[in-house]
């Protein structure tokens, strides 16, 4: 039984800086209640919301101890009562989980977990669960996007940023992205976006609006919105949509500049997903693996015991090139 087994976690004790992500080698393996998996844990994707929760600024805050991380993928090790999504030994991936995925076994609800296609190996995995779960979440939930309407993806080069560029693509949208570094800006391109532009750079936004013969875009995802908001606004078509999927403060805005375009703000929120919503994505999902279309970028990976370098980096990086994954 593997009840008597130990493990190697990340655990949190306190809230602050990266330092507070402790390594613990001697953890008893959870056990999966009633429909529960037990995964054994290859790789797990690393979120910027996941620096936000362990500095104590996020909203909602976990009960310490506890351990980090959603987007684990491994092979499911045993299964609780009533499972029959998934069996023994199967390749699997996460949108979340119950025990933290930052550990070398983690327990997960069976309505988050998902068959992983052979083609995608498992830190490919990790890289699918929030970034593709959001970014459909945003476009076809949230946005409605219809064909042949232009999209920007503003930090399109990270997780989400390619998981939207990738399903933007397959929705028929025109995609326009924007990354920091000249190898985001290729990443980027690489990934489905048919124009890019450097933010980082003064007056991107009216290239953005030459790009579009001044008519404006249609949808904006946006992952930094207390630095881009007041710049979306005014770089709507008429009905446009910004979709916040990421912010680290607040901003001030005219809302001026939604009336004449009747635009919209809609916030993105991927833990208010029904079960249903959440199956309606993963059924595109794998339908992606099969047709090639989805291919997570996976960027820097690093070793459990580095996860207090990878939360450092992921929020003070230049510019983001793939999703940063953490190994067991």
């Amino acid at each position: 039984m593997s009840g008597s087994k130990l493990m190697r976690a990340i655990t949190v004790s306190e809230f602050g800086a990266p330092s507070v992500l402790k390594l613990c080698s001697g953890v008893t393996v959870p056990q999966p209640g009633h429909r529960q998996v037990l995964i054994r844990v290859h790789a797990c994707g690393v979120n910027p919301v996941e620096t936000y929760i362990r500095a104590g600024t996020y909203p909602r805050k976990p009960t310490l101890p506890y351990t980090p991380g959603s987007d684990v993928a491994g092979v499911v090790e045993t299964v609780g009562e009533g499972v029959t999504a998934v069996k023994v030994g199967d390749r699997v991936f996460t949108t979340s989980t119950v025990s933290g995925g930052y550990a070398e076994y983690a327990v997960v609800t069976d309505d988050c977990v998902y068959k992983l296609h052979s083609a995608l190996d498992f830190t490919h995995g990790a890289a699918i669960g929030i970034p593709y779960f959001t970014a459909y979440r945003a476009l076809v939930q949230k946005a409605h996007v219809k064909a042949g309407e232009t999209v920007l993806i503003h930090g399109a080069s990270g997780g989400v940023g390619v998981a939207a560029c990738q399903l933007s693509c397959a929705l028929g949208l025109r995609v326009l992205g924007t990354a920091g570094t000249p190898e985001g800006m290729k990443l980027v391109l690489k990934n489905g976006a048919h124009l890019t532009f450097n933010h980082r750079e003064e007056g991107y936004t009216d290239k953005i609006m030459e790009a579009t013969e001044g008519r404006g875009v249609d949808v904006i995802v946006e992952m930094l919105s207390n630095v881009n908001l007041s710049k979306d606004l005014q770089m709507l078509a008429y009905g446009g949509r910004v979709l916040i999927v990421g912010s680290r403060g607040p901003i001030e805005i005219n809302p001026r500049d939604t009336m004449a375009k009747e635009s919209s703000i809609i916030g993105v929120l991927l833990g208010v997903a029904t079960p249903e919503e959440k199956k309606e994505s993963a059924a595109l999902f794998y339908a992606g693996m099969e047709a090639g279309w989805l291919r997570p970028v996976v960027g820097v990976q690093y070793p459990l015991e580095k996860a207090a370098q990878a939360h450092q980096d992921i929020i003070e990086s230049p510019g983001a090139a793939g999703k940063m994954v953490l190994t067991m």
